[in-house]
């Protein structure tokens, strides 16, 4: 058969019944992560959410005060509310309980209908979340009570298993969800604690008044925290800056509405040197920022410098402060409501609605305007702080022209200490930050020449926690990292730049190791958190132990792991252990084989989960504050065995 041949029978057995049709809610069992995300713990608090939401939409309508959330020990989950209760009725168009729709159809709910629908403004995952949690569950129950009576239906995988019934007379309203995800589906079975909590006070925060109660009944007595803010994003601000020293008591809050969209914008300034913004729709984190925080950051800006030139606290002589200048030592929290949001791509993360720059610049130009005039000292705090950030920025500036001038894309020219590898496509190209130069000697004779570069670092890099931006452009070791990186920092980041894909910190495995670790990741989240947003970031993760004994020979990367091993094998004839003290004492054969071989290592991501709670761990960590620090430290001291980031 020849060519022709071939081309002819394919394309005559590619017809109509070639085309696959998954009805119902088979596409969801069958691409779990086009809906959820990941079939990971990440995909699997995500039902938790979307159950959740859906209770919030009420909420926001001025229809649910309280949501209860409970973790069941079997890791199954019940969800409560008192809002109206879903709708029961018989749907005109299908003639089925609107019930069935809402949890068998995608894209049925009471936010797709316009002005006719349920919901003025609404969050959650594209409107699919009840479908979708039935679809990837073992077994879901539903109970709505409304209308006088309890409306109950049961599934399974999307099925149903009881049909929808009038099981009772209730005078309360609500609905109550109850689930089991599927071990199917979900390759985590077992929900975080810790990661609900942090989602659900966020809610909290953004939905005033509301009330949020997370039960865990897999442990005895049963935990309960209950959230719940009269002050919502107010209190979120004194939250996020409660290990930071605030310059103003007060924190200034204005709501208002323009052009139908709802505005909530809260502030506090700190006496540290970073921004801290955080902006939401919808109830949904917008990572990526958007034009509510382009509308807010212009509006700062132009208020701020108005009012020193009218108060004259800015002279004639003086420049006009910088949005970076008046963003310094910042904490805000940005929160709207949009009836039809426009994003940017399907995660959400970044605002598209030109609408929302207007109604946001205008409201902060109106109200922190008043503000200042109203509170004069608070003013010139703000002003004179600024003030000293454009000086120090004006610094900085010859220091910053220099990193730039050292960078590859413009001279050629790389920091001394760099090994660098010979190939030139950075997806192939990985980058090691090593303590010291004994390290350093050891992973350039460990690495593979041509994908793997190696920079040694002298000592403890500067906290950028505690410095200006002129003091961190003239530490010798952050420049080094800013021009081997080739990708510049804050507003001169540009990801494309990067000149490896793969940023690996090889430290000690000592306290030491720890701190300078922990300074590392400080200033990358500070300085280039996009690196650590796109995956770029990793840890490395050296023995601490070598043990022979007859012709085995083990590598042991903890001391428990030790302990576990050495009673397994017992101690008698064990020929050398050996206590690794730091890298420097690896020769290059060990610390490849344990450390930088892409075949054997072990890397773990450094990963991005909640950009609040990790602002929150940075600042007690490495702020000025010591009590909050030795909190942390004791709450968390069980954790140091297996401690990620």
């Amino acid at each position: 058969m020849n060519f022709d041949e071939n081309l002819n029978t394919e394309i005559n057995d590619y017809n109509a019944n070639s085309i696959e049709v998954l009805e119902g809610l088979d596409p969801v069992r069958k691409r779990p992560g086009m809906y959820i995300g990941s079939t990971s713990a990440r995909g699997l608090h995500h039902l938790v959410y979307e159950i959740v939401d859906n209770a919030v939409d009420e909420a926001l309508a001025g229809h649910c005060s309280q949501i209860d959330v409970t973790i069941h020990e079997d890791n199954s989950v019940t969800i409560t509310d008192n809002g109206r209760g879903i709708p029961v009725g018989i749907h005109a168009q299908k003639g089925v309980s609107s019930l069935e729709l809402v949890f068998t159809v995608l894209h049925a709910g009471g936010k797709f209908g316009g002005e006719n629908s349920g919901y003025k403004v609404s969050g959650g995952l594209h409107g699919v979340g009840a479908a979708v949690v039935n679809a990837l569950s073992e077994c879901l129950k539903v109970s709505v009570y409304r209308d006088g009576s309890v409306h109950e239906m049961e599934f399974s995988r999307g099925d149903i298993v009881k049909p929808f019934a009038i099981t009772g007379k209730s005078d309360k309203t609500g609905s109550t969800v109850y689930f089991k995800p599927d071990a199917e589906v979900f390759e985590e079975l077992v929900f975080d604690y810790a990661t609900l909590k942090k989602r659900l006070q966020e809610t909290a925060f953004l939905t005033r008044g509301l009330k949020i109660v997370l039960t865990d009944e897999r442990e005895t007595p049963a935990k309960e925290r209950s959230f719940h803010y009269e002050g919502g994003i107010k209190q979120f601000v004194e939250y996020i800056n409660q290990n930071k020293e605030a310059v103003h008591k007060d924190v200034f809050y204005a709501e208002a509405e323009r052009e139908g969209i709802a505005v909530e914008i809260a502030i506090q300034y700190n006496d540290g040197f970073i921004e801290n913004t955080h902006a939401f729709v919808n109830n949904i984190n917008t990572i990526d920022g958007g034009t509510h925080v382009v509308g807010f950051r212009a509006g700062l800006t132009k208020t701020i410098n108005d009012y020193g030139r009218k108060f004259n606290i800015l002279k004639d002589a003086d420049k006009n402060l910088s949005g970076d200048d008046v963003r310094e030592g910042i904490t805000c929290v940005i929160s709207i409501k949009v009836p039809e949001p426009q994003f940017e791509g399907q995660t959400k993360s970044k605002l598209g609605t030109s609408e929302a720059r207007t109604a946001v610049e205008g409201v902060i130009n109106e109200y922190f305007k008043y503000y200042l005039e109203e509170n004069p000292a608070v003013a010139r705090v703000i002003i004179e702080k600024s003030v000293m950030a454009s000086r120090a920025r004006e610094a900085a500036k010859k220091a910053r022209e220099l990193v730039r001038r050292k960078s590859v894309l413009e001279s050629g020219r790389l920091p001394g200490k760099l090994t660098d590898c010979s190939e030139r496509d950075p997806e192939k190209c990985e980058i090691y930050l090593v303590e010291g130069d004994s390290a350093g000697g050891s992973a350039k004779g460990a690495r593979t020449p041509k994908t793997q570069a190696i920079l040694p670092l002298r000592g403890k890099i500067l906290n950028v926690e505690k410095a200006r931006i002129d003091r961190i452009l003239g530490n010798a070791e952050i420049t080094a990292m800013i021009t081997a990186f080739g990708t510049g920092i804050h507003d001169d980041f540009d990801v494309a730049k990067l000149r490896y894909h793969k940023i690996i910190i090889m430290t000690d495995a000592d306290v030491d190791g720890a701190h300078i670790r922990t300074l590392l990741l400080t200033f990358l989240y500070r300085f280039m958190k996009p690196l650590i947003e796109h995956g770029k970031v990793y840890l490395a993760n050296p023995p601490l132990y070598r043990v022979e004994k007859g012709k085995t020979m083990k590598y042991i990367y903890d001391d428990n792991e030790f302990e576990r091993y050495m009673d397994e094998i017992g101690r008698d004839g064990i020929k050398a252990i050996q206590r690794y003290k730091g890298l420097g004492e690896m020769d290059p054969e060990q610390l490849w084989e344990t450390t930088m071989d892409p075949e054997r290592r072990i890397l773990k991501l450094v990963k991005l989960e909640d950009a609040v709670e990790a602002d929150i761990i940075f600042t007690k960590l490495m702020g000025d504050e010591v009590e909050p620090r030795r909190e942390f430290i004791q709450e968390n001291r069980h954790l140091v065995k297996d401690l990620d980031v």
